[in-house]
């Protein structure tokens, strides 16, 4: 049918009908829409029927939105604008991309140069990454309107990405030359397009020029802490201009003597390496005496100095630090500790002090000068707490943060080091319990409050984690709604990592898909960015947004939830929830008409309970969306109705959990596939469905990153074993399985392989107990041997921990290696010995114990600590 045409007083209410709708006023523009559609002349008028539709959508009235724009469309299908671009807007706004970019291609060929119709494209095809559609659309746009920079420069960005760096660098220089800004003033926008033209020409390698380009107009750029960088850091160096490389780090340190990166410069720039350590450090001193208060001029050298040279300066860098008190010190000196003979110098000289402080305060009996004051025995006595947990060495940093506390009380880092302390040794409800009392010293601070909350998820205690984090969350809602609004993921992972340790599967599960919508959000708040990064001319940043965005789902957040919600899927199947009415139903049948009576009273007591709660919760939900209405300004209405609710019974009884796995695992296999724990989740996925290539591709992209990985040990032998008992595998697939698996088992059988695994890693636990559970797995007649290896605690083991050995006694008590009860019980005694303060390896009767009495003693055993050293 031909477009209708309006009549003057009807058109000029149209064009006030999308007044409204670019306005958002959604109301008023329904208000215009039914004037024109209430004259029986222009009841079916499918330009104005669309544009209802539009309003509507932006209400949130979706089902109607695609009724009267379908109706629109079916009035009016040479109209470009009720057809497909307001087809394609109803599809964008419902986040279908793909099928938004179609809808705005049919809408081309209706009206080719329609500037709106080929922005909204552009913007659809760089959302999608569709890089090539991208670039043609914005060379349409370039057409169309040459003289709009926005033009040049999506053009310009779509090369870019491209990696077509030559021509992206020819648009953007044609562009630069219509700029008219004078040489000696300084223009934020032409700043931020010349730092973008340099970005490219450094991505594509033509350091050179990008050299030349940054000395030409660096007057002209406003940021020349960057420049200086460029210069030094990508161009000169590079380029092996060395003595002007180190002019430009000395001018740089002048400006932060404090930035690690510069000195590290500095010294490529002078090449001291080739030299002695003396002229390493000759460099340091000589900063350090232009900048006596600087600290990393000091620190730096601790790592590449040995010896004397070495004890010398860390014993004046501990001094000073120390009469200072210094909190950080230990986090700073850290990464030292790989080094077992700086950690034996440090804690020689700091034990040292120790002695001489409490004796005369002075940090040497023979040193000379004003007494140290009371306050550096506390921090001397606070490293030494750090310092023997890092080493494993727990009852003697309990020993020291005791007498620490014992002398101030009232100081929040020693009770946050002291639950820390008790975190490592694996007791987290006593870890969690100093942490609140470092909290309580201190309500407003927020970062003690989160990592308190923290510390109460991991010892299981979710209630009192939230009623912690309420503390600084809106009023008038919930904590874990809160939460959520605000993205927090940290709290949302621990939640979930809780949840599931607790069983409690669907509330694990609705954290998972929580954090899992939060970073579809994340993807999708880009679109706005679009257009504002090239009106503003944020060139650089808009690229690194693009660039993290390609990557997101790399992050420890997503992974964390991914693993959890894969783990609680991958249970599910292999222990779905039984129906509790059924399960009720064959119980009755062996009770008496009493137990029955009993059981149906109980039944009823607990079905009113949960009426009364979901009721409690309903009638918080209607407040808080009552309340959220009157916040949400009358004119501007959300864009999109309610998601849908996430119901914990309904994730944990889902049809197929394996396919919802699937979902969480897509992304982990494509941005994260350098860890092997995604491509081992992936074979337990494809394992359980039967799936034998993929099953073959995951060992392999395993193996190819940690042959030696104890998982993958039991991966490899039950995949093999597997194939073995399939008989009916088509003829070509398992001679593929069988060619591929020989080269991973060297032609040996699965008994020799596990026994070799087992021999290769005798000093390791963790491969000793995946050894011990494949040894029982394929022949249940050895179980005795396996539980002997599994629950060897040698000296010589190198993975003899807390941790390690947890896994051990859970693996017993699962039945990973048969029924064995009363062996648990003796691995469990024996870690006992090991490690006291474990909650885990403590007896049942004392399982509530806060902790061996021995340690509330503050008295420092000197006996014992000189055996340490």
């Amino acid at each position: 049918m031909p477009s209708v045409s309006l009549p003057p007083k009807e058109s000029n209410l149209f064009k006030r009908i999308l007044k409204c709708y670019e306005q958002k006023q959604y109301k008023n523009g329904l208000k215009f829409c039914k004037m024109i559609l209430a004259n029986p002349k222009f009841a079916e008028h499918g330009e104005t029927l669309a544009m209802k539709g539009l309003t509507l959508n932006c209400l949130g009235k979706k089902d109607d939105a695609y009724e009267f724009v379908r109706k629109g469309l079916r009035n009016d299908l040479k109209s470009h604008v009720c057809s497909w671009h307001v087809y394609g807007l109803l599809q964008r706004s419902d986040k279908k991309y793909d099928e938004a970019i179609k809808c705005y291609r049919n809408a081309l060929k209706l009206d080719k140069d329609n500037l709106q119709i080929l922005r909204d494209l552009s913007l659809l095809q760089i959302q999608m990454r569709d890089l090539e559609g991208y670039r043609e659309t914005r060379y349409q746009l370039l057409q169309l309107r040459p003289t709009q920079r926005a033009s040049w420069i999506g053009y310009a960005i779509a090369y870019h990405l491209l990696k077509d760096y030559d021509t992206a660098l020819r648009l953007l220089e044609e562009f630069r030359k219509t700029q008219q800004v004078p040489p000696n003033k300084i223009d934020y926008e032409y700043s931020e397009l010349l730092l973008y033209q340099n970005e490219v020409m450094r991505e594509g390698s033509l350091f050179q020029e990008s050299l030349e380009h940054i000395e030409t107009y660096e007057k002209q750029i406003c940021d020349q802490l960057m420049v200086e960088e460029i210069k030094v850091g990508e161009m000169l160096l590079k380029l092996g201009k060395l003595e002007e490389a180190a002019k430009v780090y000395r001018a740089l340190i002048d400006r932060n003597a404090e930035n690690w990166s510069y000195y590290q410069g500095l010294e490529q720039a002078l090449q001291p390496k080739k030299g002695t350590v003396e002229k390493r450090l000759q460099i340091y001193e000589e900063v350090g005496n232009m900048y006596p208060r600087a600290v990393s001029p000091k620190r730096l050298p601790l790592n590449f100095l040995s010896g004397e040279k070495f004890r010398e300066k860390i014993d004046k860098y501990l001094r000073t630090h120390f009469s200072k008190g210094c909190p950080p010190l230990f986090t700073t000196l850290k990464s030292l500790y790989s080094s077992l003979e700086k950690v034996s110098v440090i804690q020689e000289l700091v034990t040292g002090y120790d002695i001489s402080l409490k004796t005369c305060d002075l940090f040497s009996p023979n040193a000379s000068g004003e007494k140290e004051p009371p306050t550096t025995l506390l921090w001397v006595r606070y490293f030494l707490a750090q310092h023997f947990d890092r080493l494993d060495k727990r009852t003697l940093a309990l020993e020291y943060i005791n007498a620490a506390i014992e002398s101030t009380p009232t100081l929040i880092e020693l009770f946050y080091v002291k639950a820390k302390i008790y975190k490592h040794s694996g007791n987290l409800k006593e870890a969690a319990k100093w942490m609140d009392e470092a909290q309580s010293l201190d309500t407003a601070d927020r970062f003690i409050n989160s990592k308190c909350a923290k510390y109460m998820l991991r010892a299981g205690m979710i209630k009192e984690a939230e009623e912690m984090c309420s503390k600084f969350t809106r009023e008038g809602t919930s904590a874990m709604d809160n939460l959520n609004e605000m993205q927090c993921m940290w709290f949302q992972t621990e939640c979930a990592a809780a949840y599931q340790r607790l069983g409690m599967y669907g509330e694990a599960l609705k954290k998972c898909h929580e954090v899992e919508r939060h970073f579809f959000e994340i993807t999708d708040d880009q679109f706005d960015f679009h257009t504002y990064c090239m009106r503003k001319m944020t060139l650089r940043a808009y690229v690194d947004l693009l660039k993290l965005e390609d990557v997101l789902r790399r992050h420890s957040f997503y992974f964390k939830a991914a693993r959890c919600a894969i783990e609680i899927y991958l249970k599910l199947h292999d222990n779905p929830l039984t129906n509790e009415s059924k399960e009720q139903e064959v119980n009755s049948e062996n009770l008496s008409a009493k137990e029955l009576k009993k059981m149906l009273s109980k039944q009823r007591r607990a079905q009113k309970k949960a009426k009364l709660e979901e009721e409690r919760r309903h009638a918080e939900r209607e407040r808080q969306q009552k309340n959220q209405k009157k916040r949400r300004d009358e004119e501007e209405e959300e864009t999109s109705g309610p998601k849908e609710e996430l119901v914990p019974d309904k994730l944990e009884r889902v049809e197929n959990p394996l396919e919802e796995a699937i979902k969480f695992l897509t992304p982990l296999k494509n941005l994260v596939a350098d860890c092997i724990d995604t491509h081992l989740l992936a074979f337990e996925i494809y394992f359980r469905k039967g799936k034998f290539l993929l099953m073959l591709q995951s060992v392999k992209r395993a193996f190819a990153i940690d042959a030696d990985s104890p998982w993958l040990h039991e991966c490899l032998i039950r995949f093999s074993k597997a194939v073995s008992d399939h008989s009916n595998l088509h003829e070509t697939v398992h001679k593929v399985l069988s060619q591929e698996m020989k080269k991973i088992f060297a032609n040996k059988n699965y008994e020799a392989f596990n026994d070799e695994f087992l021999k290769k890693k005798s000093n390791s636990i963790q491969h000793l107990l995946s050894g011990a559970k494949m040894m029982y797995f394929l022949d249940n007649t050895r179980q005795e041997k396996a539980i002997s290896i599994a629950t060897r605690l040698d000296e010589t083991m190198s993975d003899r921990n807390a941790k390690t050995c947890t896994r051990v006694l859970d693996a017993l008590l699962e039945g990973s290696l048969g029924s064995c009860q009363s062996q648990a019980e003796d691995y469990r005694s024996a870690c006992h010995r090991l490690f006291p303060l474990a909650a885990a390896f403590l007896p049942p009767a004392d399982e509530d114990d806060k902790c061996p009495a021995s340690l509330n003693n503050t008295t420092i055993n000197h006996e014992v600590l000189s055996n340490e050293i």
